[in-house]
Formats: structure tokens, sequence, C-alpha cells
């Protein structure tokens, strides 16, 4: 357990970005999923959309400090490779 002030606020701000940190996650590996379902049925426009939800996701997820942004840069040019060939 804690000792001092500063660590328990620690403790509890741990816990809180903690449970923000995998639900978000657990949004975008939701949106991934449907956009390489979408992918696989061949639908241009869902695929699109579901491109266009993921990277706003994505690009969320790098403001608030939950993704790195290069991480997100490359999984962005992933997506956009893939769009690109189709």
């Amino acid at each position: 357990m804690a000792n001092t002030k500063s660590a328990i606020k620690n403790a509890r701000k741990t816990a809180r970005l903690t449970v923000r940190n995998k639900n978000t996650k657990t949004r975008l590996k939701t949106l991934h999923k449907k956009l390489v379902a979408a992918e696989k049925a061949g639908d241009a426009a869902v695929t699109k959309t579901a491109a266009s939800a993921y990277v706003s996701a994505m690009d969320k997820a790098v403001k608030s400090g939950v993704v790195h942004k290069n991480a997100a840069a490359r999984a962005k040019a992933h997506i956009s490779k893939h769009l690109a060939a189709k």
C-alpha cells in the first residue's frame, strides 16, 4: 500500500487511467476487426467508412496519450496501403 499522499494519489490516478486505456484499446481492436471484415467482404463503401472510423479513433487515442504517435502512423499507413491496393 502507498505510504505518502502523493503515492496514494498516483495509485488512484493509475487505476483511473488504466480503465481509460483499456477501453480505448478495446475499441481500437474492435474497429480494426470491423475494418478487416469489411475488407474481406469486398464492399468498398463499407470498407472506406470503417477505415475512416478506425483512423479517427486512432488519432483520438494518440491525442489522449493511449497510443504512441509513431505506432498510430504505422497503423494508418498500413490501412492506407490496403485501401490503395483495392
